[in-house]
């Protein structure tokens, strides 16, 4: 599934070929999308401006003249910049036309989201109730070890919670911990705050890392065969069960926390 770092990675690629553009047309080819994709899409759009591309979690958000396009690529789904004359592949959903180009959606497993709004972005259902952005100034340490102490569950599903940080998923929370030392089962109300400020500092040098990699890794998207084209993680921890913990040598365990994998050094992890 796209994270957090990649479809940060994915707005700074589309956006230099969208933002100022206005749109000529639009093109749905399958409506069934996680929420149908309204049909009105076809003449609402057409002539609008593309202001900017911004990101809110794992939400693109293309705000126009009248609205903003809310994009999420869902499980499978990727955008790439094609030329008008690129043939679409099965799974190739909606397009957006401009005069240089088309933005396209190809999301195989159809978990994805095509949505407009033409409310304030910020106060749509799917964004009123998200926490912070993970790289903010107001995410640290210290908001983080005041939440908690309401809470009783794994300081893994704490950072997973995405009323509490956005964009901390499983890979970057189980890599975060790790780092920090701090083990995914342990209960979040019993962390320290000084831990929860190197665990705060820990998600974002993991986020930024990943980012900085993608901003180098994926640099066309202009590709034609519409791969989504993510970078590959450099992993200390996850989907390592049984191989040797790179700080201590000590075999990396694996449970179940939040019905989601966790990989852990039970030594260097408390």
């Amino acid at each position: 599934m796209p994270e957090l770092p990649e479809v940060e990675t994915t707005r700074r690629g589309i956006a230099p070929h969208v933002e100022g553009r206005k749109v000529e047309g639009v093109v749905i080819r399958n409506r069934r999308l996680r929420w149908p994709i309204s049909s009105q899409l076809t003449k609402t759009l057409p002539g609008q401006q593309v202001h900017s591309v911004e990101r809110r979690a794992k939400y693109l958000l293309l705000k126009m003249d009248q609205g903003t396009l809310i994009l999420h690529l869902g499980m499978s789904g990727s955008l790439r910049i094609v030329s008008k004359k690129t043939e679409p592949q099965p799974h190739d959903h909606f397009d957006l036309v401009f005069n240089k180009g088309v933005l396209r959606l190809r999301d195989p497993r159809r978990f994805g989201a095509v949505i407009w709004t033409r409310q304030a972005v910020e106060k749509h259902a799917l964004l009123k109730n998200l926490g912070p952005e993970p790289l903010d100034e107001s995410f640290d340490g210290d908001y983080l070890h005041r939440l908690a102490q309401r809470r009783r569950g794994a300081v893994k599903n704490l950072i997973m919670d995405g009323k509490v940080v956005v964009g901390v998923g499983n890979i970057y929370a189980n890599e975060s911990l790790f780092l920090s030392g701090i083990h995914p089962g342990r209960a979040c109300n019993r962390i320290s705050l000084q831990r929860y400020r190197v665990l705060a500092d820990r998600i974002k040098a993991v986020l930024q890392a990943a980012i900085q990699q993608g901003g180098t890794t994926l640099r066309d998207f202009r590709q034609e065969d519409g791969r989504p084209g993510y970078f590959a993680q450099r992993l200390l921890v996850y989907g390592k069960d049984g191989e040797p913990c790179p700080t201590c040598g000590h075999a990396i365990s694996q449970q179940r926390i939040g019905q989601r994998s966790t990989f852990y050094c039970s030594r260097c992890q408390t």
